[in-house]
This record gives structure tokens, C-alpha cells and sequence, in this order.
């Protein structure tokens, strides 16, 4: 079956830096697909500590088919606008999932078990992976879990599925009404170790010798100026330490050990049918937000990950037939590093910027002509204006929107200013950042202006290292595939986060449906997808 897909813009044809020369036998058929998504996982983290990789990354990058310039090509850069687009093939523009904010937050589907704000992916918009493969085989199965509600909900949609994530601050394992009124029996003994807590009290140091990491370890900047330097160790009253320890590089380990023990409570990859297991390593956000991209510290944690997957390969190889499993791998996002260190470094321009000038001049009119606050604010970077009582105050909503995009561009490290409704005019073929914001804004919202900083200029005036944007530092992922299907090879050109799930699909021989913004790579694969046979 056919299926019409949105072209890359601008995409060079793939050419692949390996390829058999012997045949190869046709592959078994999947019967698991594994797809891992590393937060805050920059594409160069890679290649500037491949050569210490000695584990699952390395197996994955060194045996699979590695895009290293992986690209999501959209401008909101959040966790979950990234988790909604892996496994749909489809950019927030067409998912609906445009920020954290307004992503999974949902007052009518309260967890199961645990405290916290309930959570749902009703939002969400159209179909993932999951939902193609259940077209041909109904009994498939699917798990989804991560220390985030957003990461664990999103990679399925609104599938019915096997939902799980780490209710914060301190666990457990939970889920929300909207997938099921009481947990799994095999989610409750997990939850009955108390594995978080038996952190309490670890100490975290590097894995390495200090002569192997290049970084300082003694960079106040880091952390707020509080506990920059190794070690850092978790508390010992392990009430603290299960809250506290989503900050620390063992949280990934708890989310592996969790997803195994689903795997094989559910069955998952004994086939007949192919079952998807999703799983989002949060560990990487949580380092990078509080050390940033060039510390010590996210080395250690990027070598750490090595470790913890490469367990985790190996485990499931133990379970299951590694003859019909796949993997994909990807980052949800990047990340700028600190301004104050990146202009310290290279003596370029970076710093802090704030709107709250022009939004306060601008709401400070228009309470004169008696419009409230909340109908023009400013939310990721996105001016949002309810028209209504602007209109109903006499004014002209668009001259209200051109004066707050003058003010805005005046401020220092503001580098643009777009209006929406020009974005589908622009050049998207070369002005990059408008195509990025295009890919990300559904239609329908009422976004009036998008602000774009200068690099390596970031929002407010805490000193953390931040994503968001449609700098190249926060839309570059690593793209990876592992496994029969798939053609090992390290492949140069631009591809995009979107083809994942195509690709995948390809390579299992699912259709998917509706209209995708991704396309199957077809270097990766060693065969030609069904659809090209035809």
C-alpha cells in the first residue's frame, strides 16, 4: 500500500558509509520494537565521548545504521512536543503537543495509587507507531515507561497501552484513570521493593579517572553554586533520597529495571504479534539542566547511560530472540550551555532576556480599555492573544500585535520576531527558523508572534542551562536503528526525528496511516520497503 508523505525540505539523497558485500538472509520477523529516547540527548554527545562507550551506545552506534546529524526541525524544543513526534512521524504542528504546558496536564485523569496532578494524552492528535501495527495485528502490545508522565504518555498516543512513569516527588511507579482504575500486580511488587530508596545515601562519582575527562570539575556557575564539585550524594533518609533521586544518573537504572520487569510480566516480544516497548531515560535532562552540556558531570552521565542500556541490551537478549527484536534510539531535544561559561569561553555575545517590559506596557493599555491580563501573554516563547475582548474593546488586534513585536525586538538578545500568520510565506527552504516554527504551531491556536532569541541568549535570570529553541544546540538528536532489519553504517547526511517512526514502520512492514511529515530512510534498510516492491 501506497501512502503520500510530506518531502524533506532541502534533504540531500542518503548515502551509506557501509554495505555488504555478501548476502544476507532475509530477517525473522519482529516481534519487539524498543525505542529509547534520552532526554537532553545532543547528537555530538556521541561522537565527543565515543571513543570511552563501551555498552549499549557503543553496541548501537558501532553495529547500527547512525544518522549523527539527526535533526527535529521544529522550533519548541520541550520534552513534550519531542516525545509526541517520535513515534508519529508527524511534527507538533500536526500532533497538537506544541509545550510542556500543554501537553499531558489533565485535571480528569488522576493517578492511580499516588500523589500529583493527573495526566492523559487527550491532546494528542492523530496516530503513532502502535496504531499502525495494531491495523494488521489487533493483539499487539505496547508499554510505555520513564520517570516523566509527559515521556512515558506521549510515544503512544491515545492508544489503550500499558502506560507507566515515576509519580514525583517521590514515586512510585504510577499510572492515571485514564488508562486503568487500579495498578498491575507486577507494577505493585516493583513498587514494593522500594528501589529508589535503597539509593539513599550513594554517593555519586565519576566511573573514569579524572584524566579522563577533560571538563573542570570546579566550575561554580554549575548548580546554582551549591555542590558543583564530585561527589554528589543523594541523601540518607530515604523518604529524601526517593524524591530526590531523579536528579541523580541512578534514575535511569530504576526506569531500565522497571521496563524489564514489565517486559516480562506482559509478555512483550514473544510474538506472534510485534509489540513496541517505549522507554525515556530522564536522567540526561535532569544533569544537564543543573551542570550543563559542558560539565564533568554530563560525560560521566552519557557514559553512565552507555553502561545502564548496555545492561539493559543484554538482559532483554537473555529474554528474548535478539533475531527479531529492533531498537531505534533518539533525544527528545538539546540544550544551550550556561551564558555566562559559553561567553566566558569563546568572548561571544550571550545572556539573559526578559519581556516583561513590553508585555507590561502592553497590558497596561489595554486594562485602560478594560481587557484582562490573561487575554495577552506570553507562554514558550509564544505570544498567545485572545482576539475577543480586544475586539469588544474596540481594538485593532493586529496593530496591538505589530506594537508589541516593534517594543519586543528592541530588547538586547532578541534576534526576531515572526507573525504567525507570515510563516507559511516565508522561505522555509532556507530561512530555517521560520520553517521550524511553522513545523511546530498547529493552525488552530491562537498564537499571535513567536519570539526567537539570539544564540546563546536564554530566558530569565537563573543561571541553568536551558532548551526551547530552534537553535541548531537544541534541534540536533542523535538518530540510531539497531537490529536485522536495519543496513550498520554511519550515515553524514541531515535526517529528521519525524522519519523515525516511518523508517521504522518500513522495516517491520506496517502501513502507516494518514498524511506524515516523515519519510522511511531507505539507506538504513537492507531491503526496499514493501510499498517500492509493488
Amino acid at each position: 500500500m501506497r501512502r503520500h508523505l510530506v518531502p524533506v525540505l532541502g534533504a540531500a539523497a542518503l548515502t551509506a558509509a557501509w554495505c555488504p558485500t555478501t548476502p544476507v538472509p532475509a530477517p525473522s520477523p519482529t516481534t519487539l520494537v524498543v525505542f529509547i529516547t534520552v532526554d537532553q540527548m545532543q547528537a555530538d554527545y556521541l561522537t565527543r565521548f565515543g571513543a570511552q562507550l563501551t555498552g549499549g551506545l557503543a553496541r548501537l552506534t558501532r553495529g547500527g545504521a547512525w544518522f549523527v546529524d539527526g535533526d527535529l526541525d521544529y522550533a519548541n524544543t520541550e520534552t513534550a512536543p519531542g516525545h509526541a513526534t517520535v513515534l508519529s512521524g508527524r511534527f507538533p504542528r500536526h500532533t497538537g503537543i506544541v509545550s510542556n504546558e500543554r501537553g499531558v496536564p489533565d485535571s480528569t485523569a488522576p493517578l492511580v495509587g499516588a500523589r500529583g496532578p493527573g495526566a492523559s494524552p487527550r491532546r494528542f492528535q492523530g496516530q503513532t507507531l502502535i496504531d499502525w501495527i495494531r491495523a494488521a495485528e489487533p493483539e499487539a502490545r505496547a508499554l510505555s515507561v520513564s520517570r516523566k508522565d509527559r515521556a512515558a504518555i506521549l510515544p503512544l498516543g491515545r492508544g489503550h497501552a500499558q502506560v507507566f512513569w515515576y509519580a514525583e516527588p517521590d514515586g512510585p511507579f504510577t499510572t492515571s484513570t485514564y488508562y486503568m482504575d487500579t495498578l498491575p500486580a507486577w507494577v505493585r511488587a516493583f513498587n514494593a521493593r522500594r528501589v529508589p530508596q535503597g539509593f539513599a545515601g550513594r554517593a555519586w562519582t565519576p566511573l573514569l579517572p579524572d584524566s579522563a575527562y577533560p571538563e573542570p570539575d570546579s566550575v561554580p556557575t554549575e548548580a546554582g553554586g551549591r555542590g558543583f564539585a564530585f561527589p554528589h550524594v543523594l541523601a540518607a533518609d530515604p523518604a529524601q533520597a526517593a524524591r530526590l533521586v531523579i536528579e541523580y544518573p541512578w534514575m535511569d537504572q530504576i526506569t531500565l529495571d522497571f521496563a524489564l520487569a514489565g517486559v516480562e510480566a506482559l509478555g512483550l516480544g514473544r510474538g506472534p504479534a510485534t509489540d513496541v516497548l517505549a522507554v525515556s531515560l530522564s536522567s540526561t535532562d535532569a544533569v544537564g539542566h543543573r551542570y550543563g552540556p559542558d560539565s564533568r558531570e554530563i560525560h560521566d552521565q552519557i557514559l553512565r547511560v552507555d553502561r545502564v542500556l548496555g545492561a539493559f541490551i543484554d538482559s532483554l537478549y537473555r529474554l528474548r530472540d535478539s533475531a527479531r527484536i529492533v531498537f531505534a534510539l533518539t533525544g527528545d531535544h538539546g540544550v544551550a550551555p550556561f551564558a555566562e561559561l559559553y561567553a566566558a569561553r569563546t568572548g561571544r555575545p550571550a545572556g539573559h532576556v526578559s519581556l516583561r517590559g513590553p508585555i507590561t506596557a502592553v497590558r497596561a493599555a489595554l486594562a485602560d480599555r478594560g481587557v484582562p491580563a490573561a487575554a495577552f501573554r506570553i507562554e514558550s516563547a509564544a505570544l498567545w492573544v485572545d482576539r475577543a475582548p480586544l475586539r469588544a474593546a474596540g481594538l485593532d488586534v493586529d496593530s496591538v500585535v505589530a506594537a508589541f513585536a516593534v517594543m519586543t525586538r528592541a530588547v538586547p538578545g532578541v534576534a526576531r520576531v515572526d507573525l504567525v500568520r507570515t510563516l507559511a510565506q516565508a522561505d522555509t527552504a532556507h530561512d530555517v527558523i521560520a520553517r521550524r516554527w511553522y513545523h511546530a504551531l498547529p493552525p488552530d491556536l491562537p498564537i499571535e508572534a513567536v519570539v526567537t532569541l539570539e544564540p546563546h541568549y536564554v530566558w530569565g535570570r537563573e543561571a541553568d542551562a536551558q532548551h526551547g529553541g530552534p537553535w541548531d544546540y537544541d534541534t540536533h538528536v542523535p538518530v540510531l536503528f539497531y537490529g536485522p532489519p536495519f543496513r550498520p553504517g554511519r550515515y553524514p547526511d541531515t535526517v529528521r526525528v519525524v522519519d523515525m517512526a516511518p523508517t521504522l514502520a518500513a522495516a517491520i512492514g506496517v502501513s502507516p496511516s494518514g498524511v506524515l511529515d516523515g519519510h522511511v530512510l531507505k539507506a538504513a534498510l537492507r531491503t526496499a520497503p514493501s510499498s517500492d516492491r509493488q
